[in-house]
C-alpha cells in the first residue's frame, strides 16, 4: 500500500479526521443494468427528502463542521456528498460517468461520507493529506480552474489531486484506468469504515471486476 499520512494542519483543527482507502484492480465500463437498479434506488430514497434537509445527515454536517474549523465557507464549497444530495432533492438526480466513477458516488450518497477515486498511475509517490496552503488551485473535474485553499487535500509528489468537494482532473478515472485508490474523507473518527470499505469491495468485485484488494483505515 501507498503510505499515506494526515498532516497535522488537519488534525489540529480536525482530531477524528481519518481516511478510509481502498487500493484494488478494475476494468472499468459502462454501468451493468443491476448496478443501475440499485444507485436510481437510493437516488429515488433520496429525493423525498426535502432540499433544506440534505445537509442535516450525520456525517455531512461533520464535515461542514471541519470545512469551518479548517477556514473554508461550506456553503460556497460544499463538500462533494452534499452537493450530490441537493442535486437529487431537487430531482436532477446524477450523472451516470462509468462504472467505478457510479460505485463511488453510490456510496457516496448512501453514507453521507464525500469520497474520491483516483487513478493510481497517475499519483506519484506517497500521499499526505493536508489543509491547501493560501492560493492553492487546480483543474476540478467537470468545473473551471477551482480554488481549493484551506481545504483538506490529498497531496503527492506533483502537488494536490484530490479533496472533498471535488477532485483534479490529473487523476481522474477513465477508460484506461487499471489501479485505483478508493477514499472516504471521514471527520467523525469513521467508527463504520470497515463496513463500507467491504460494501466497495464488493460492489468493485460484482461490478467493475475488481481484484487484488488492499484496505487501510489511516488515522
Amino acid at each position: 500500500m501507498i503510505k499515506i499520512t494526515i498532516d497535522s494542519s488537519i488534525k489540529e483543527c480536525c482530531s477524528e479526521a481519518t481516511l478510509g482507502v481502498l487500493r484494488c484492480n478494475v476494468v472499468v465500463k459502462e454501468d451493468e443494468t443491476a448496478f443501475l437498479e440499485l444507485l436510481n434506488a437510493k437516488i429515488g430514497e433520496l429525493a423525498e427528502v426535502e432540499l433544506s434537509q440534505a445537509n442535516k445527515r450525520e456525517k455531512i454536517q461533520s464535515t461542514r463542521k471541519a470545512y469551518k474549523a479548517l477556514g473554508k465557507d461550506a456553503n460556497r464549497y460544499r463538500c462533494s456528498a452534499e452537493a450530490m444530495c441537493r442535486r437529487i432533492s431537487k430531482e436532477r438526480g446524477l450523472y451516470y460517468i462509468n462504472n467505478v466513477v457510479d460505485i463511488n458516488n453510490y456510496l457516496s450518497i448512501k453514507t453521507g461520507y464525500s469520497m474520491g477515486a483516483y487513478d493510481l498511475e497517475q499519483v506519484q509517490g506517497d500521499i499526505l493529506w493536508a489543509r491547501a496552503p493560501e492560493g492553492t488551485a487546480y483543474q476540478g473535474i467537470g468545473k473551471a480552474v477551482l480554488n481549493i485553499e484551506f481545504l483538506p487535500a490529498l497531496f503527492d509528489e506533483l502537488g494536490p489531486f484530490g479533496n472533498p468537494t471535488s477532485d483534479n482532473t490529473r487523476a481522474m478515472i477513465t477508460e484506461n484506468t487499471k489501479e485505483i485508490i478508493m477514499v472516504f474523507y471521514a471527520f467523525d473518527g469513521g467508527k463504520e469504515l470497515r463496513e463500507y470499505l467491504k460494501e466497495a469491495e464488493n460492489l468493485l468485485k460484482e461490478f467493475a471486476d475488481g481484484e487484488n484488494f488492499q484496505v487501510s483505515i489511516v488515522e
